[in-house]
């Protein structure tokens, strides 16, 4: 089994996509037997994940990562710890011991597009970003812990369309249960069986949670280095009380105050998904 950490001057390094250096560990009967720092050769989640599949990495501790870059290391068949910090050893040693937690996609897909408003503290331990999971299975069903491709849709209420594997021409791969995807449709898979497919509705707390009146509020421009620069609308990432990036977005602005929603795009609305299960392998 391999482990990959983004890693910094012996700490887990807080963006992905933009991750100089990993710390790969070797482990073998639960215990790290060995450990190697490499160059990222690059940057951009494509070119990040393949890196990490061409070494046959297992799974990988991150701090903060986007939806594309999820969605990148799920094609290369890798199990997502993310929302890690610290000592990048003891977060391994977390890891192996079942005790850290994974927080799902945790930046906004925009990621480069966003500013930094310094070290301001959200007041935040989570992003609200499609609940925590655990980065160990949690939950029963045949395929749980197992490499699964699948074909979705993802249509709201309305019936509009919001995402599609089908339009991209790839199904979608991840471990089932290792939090990788959203709980409504990890639990959804987790008894399929290969060609079938599911139609399922999921509400809010299924799917990326509802919205979070507290994860709204407004602070005094002057406290957030950085804020005079941006516009409602924008996202920029503040640091929560665990040190972790915090993708929020500008809800409103004037000349003293600004507003900060550091909920999920998603967060309260009810999602229908088209799920067809393709292929079932050992992880």
């Amino acid at each position: 089994m391999k482990i990959a950490v983004t890693y910094e001057n012996g700490q887990v390094f807080q963006h992905f996509g933009h991750t100089e250096t990993f710390k790969i560990y070797e482990v073998e009967d639960g215990r790290v037997v060995s450990s190697e720092i490499i160059d990222s050769n690059g940057s951009g989640h494509g070119a990040l994940a393949s890196l990490l599949g061409d070494r046959s990495i297992d799974v990988l501790i991150c701090g903060g990562i986007g939806g594309g870059a999820q969605a990148a290391l799920a094609e290369q068949g890798i199990e997502l710890c993310s929302g890690a910090a610290g000592d990048a050893d003891q977060a391994v040693e977390a890891y192996l011991k079942g005790e850290l937690v994974s927080s799902g996609v945790n930046c906004d897909h925009h990621h480069d597009e966003g500013h930094s408003c310094g070290d301001h503290d959200c007041g935040e331990g989570d992003c609200h970003s499609g609940g925590c999971h655990g980065c160990h299975p949690a939950m029963t069903g045949k395929n749980v812990g197992k490499k699964c491709r699948v074909h979705y849709r993802g249509t709201f209420n309305d019936g509009t369309q919001f995402d599609a594997s089908y339009d991209r021409g790839e199904p979608l791969t991840f471990i089932c249960g290792a939090g990788m995807m959203i709980p409504g449709f990890d639990a959804a898979v987790a008894d399929m069986e290969v060609g079938q497919t599911v139609q399922i509705h999921l509400m809010p707390a299924e799917a990326y949670g509802e919205i979070d009146p507290n994860a709204i509020f407004t602070v005094n421009i002057a406290d957030v280095p950085g804020a005079e620069d941006v516009t409602v609308g924008e996202t920029v990432y503040l640091q929560s009380g665990s040190g972790q990036p915090v993708p929020v977005k500008i809800a409103a602005k004037d000349e003293k105050t600004i507003t900060f929603d550091a909920n999920h795009e998603m967060a309260g609305k009810e999602l229908n998904f088209s799920i067809e299960l393709v292929e079932v392998t050992e992880a």
